[in-house]
């Protein structure tokens, strides 16, 4: 299976079988990193790691705090795709990165980008909530 992302009118592919999201949330400005992984055509959130509680932020109770930040696993099934909004309040979009390479999504408000698991990415997204 390769990583699919839409965005911009354009279909990038990544043959890689985990990623990382990082963003920096619109109100607190704590960093946030959710780790990804693909599960057959499905995209599996694994752990994610914020710096502290606030706005929009509970830390669920088994939440650990290691090396300056609270790491938990998200009690979320696996899903068909990812919807990324651009706010455009945020300091930088969003930073999708594999194993090897790192880049930059939705720095652009209003800019919709999807991230979903196919075996070639000329498919078509999945249908939403599918």
């Amino acid at each position: 299976m390769s990583i699919c992302i839409a965005s911009a009118g354009s279909v990038l592919t990544f043959l890689a079988g985990s990623f990382s999201l990082t963003w920096i949330h619109s109100v607190e400005k704590t960093e946030w990193v959710e780790h990804w992984q693909v599960e057959g055509d499905r995209l599996a959130l694994v752990s994610a790691r914020v710096k502290g509680p606030g706005a929009g932020i509970d830390l669920p109770p088994d939440a650990v705090w290691e090396e300056g930040g609270w790491t938990y696993r998200p009690a979320l099934p696996p899903l068909s795709q990812i919807n990324l909004a651009a706010s455009g309040t945020t300091p930088s979009g969003w930073q999708f990165c594999t194993e090897d390479k790192c880049m930059e999504l939705g720095a652009t408000a209003g800019a919709a980008t999807s991230i979903w698991a196919a075996h070639t990415c000329t498919e078509s997204q999945p249908a939403q909530g599918q």
